[in-house]
């Protein structure tokens, strides 16, 4: 198997020497790219407002005064707003569990008549750019067919969208596609209905990728923005990125950046506690056998 650079020159002192080298310098880069907008945002909600427009800027804060923290808890009515986003970031789970999963374990186990097709027009839906949905989704979350439901202001509007995803459908069935198929025949024999096949033996054996599905499904709906912005615009339903947005023009910068600081907190949390998770789950079905 021919490479770049021949495992031979990298056994010579010199070939470790540059290996270790570009190694080196390119995880700092790459960590330095990702970690410095963090270390930024923290320091700069520390700084007082003139060390903000002060010009070239500091990189450390001239006193750490944790205070404007609370400042920003309480003028940005924050707790109201995390309690907001958390409902509808819960829901958007549930749904997206519900709805998702069970399309998936049809299309992969059940086989129905035109899934392919089924599934082709998930998949095509990912082509289109989301903001020529906007208005279509408006539309039907004014007035919702059949039952002529207008969803706007609450948290309907948030979950029946947020359920309908082609990319998690194609991700779950990617790996109930690799569940043999043996082990659900064996199931069918004993009188397992699909519905038990699915509780009972898909469900446990897809830990991995049912907890990437949660946890990009309550991330995507806790960093929205546009669409939170026209389906919720009454002030006490609105989400965090929207009410953040809305109250900055009154609040000084570095009580807005300490906003943004506790807004990003629990999905930076999230990640870290199940960063095992993601990346178990994104590899897991891609190879079968």
């Amino acid at each position: 198997m021919r490479t770049l650079v021949s495992p031979l020159a990298l056994r010579t002192p010199r070939g470790r020497i540059v290996y270790w080298t570009v190694l080196t310098v390119t995880v700092i880069c790459f960590t330095g790219a990702f970690v410095f907008p963090l270390y930024w945002m923290v320091t700069g909600a520390l700084k007082s407002p003139d060390e903000l427009a002060q010009i070239p800027p500091s990189f450390f804060p001239k006193s750490f005064d944790f205070h404007v923290y609370a400042d920003a808890w309480e003028q940005l009515q924050l707790g109201v707003f995390l309690k907001n986003t958390a409902l509808y970031a819960g829901g958007a789970w549930l749904f997206t569990l519900a709805v998702d999963v069970t399309a998936a374990y049809a299309l992969s186990k059940l086989r129905p008549v035109l899934g392919k097709l089924v599934l082709g027009a998930m998949l095509a839906t990912l082509m289109i750019p989301p903001m020529v949905l906007l208005l279509p989704t408006y539309l039907v979350a004014k007035d919702l067919p059949i039952l002529h439901a207008d969803l706007l202001n609450t948290p309907w509007a948030i979950w029946l969208p947020a359920a309908a995803n082609g990319f998690f459908v194609f991700l779950l069935k990617r790996f109930f596609d690799s569940i043999p198929k043996e082990l659900l025949e064996a199931a069918e024999i004993d009188g397992a209905s699909p519905l038990r096949i699915l509780w009972s033996i898909v469900l446990p054996v897809s830990r991995p990728i049912i907890g990437v599905v949660s946890i990009l499904s309550v991330v995507t709906v806790w960093k929205d923005f546009v669409w939170p912005l026209l389906v919720l615009p009454e002030t006490d339903k609105m989400s965090i990125s929207v009410g953040i947005a809305s109250l900055s023009a009154q609040m000084p910068q570095n009580v807005l950046i300490a906003s943004l600081v506790i807004a990003s907190l629990p999905t930076i949390l999230v990640f870290f506690v199940f960063q095992r998770s993601i990346m178990a789950g994104l590899t897991a079905g891609s190879l079968k056998g």
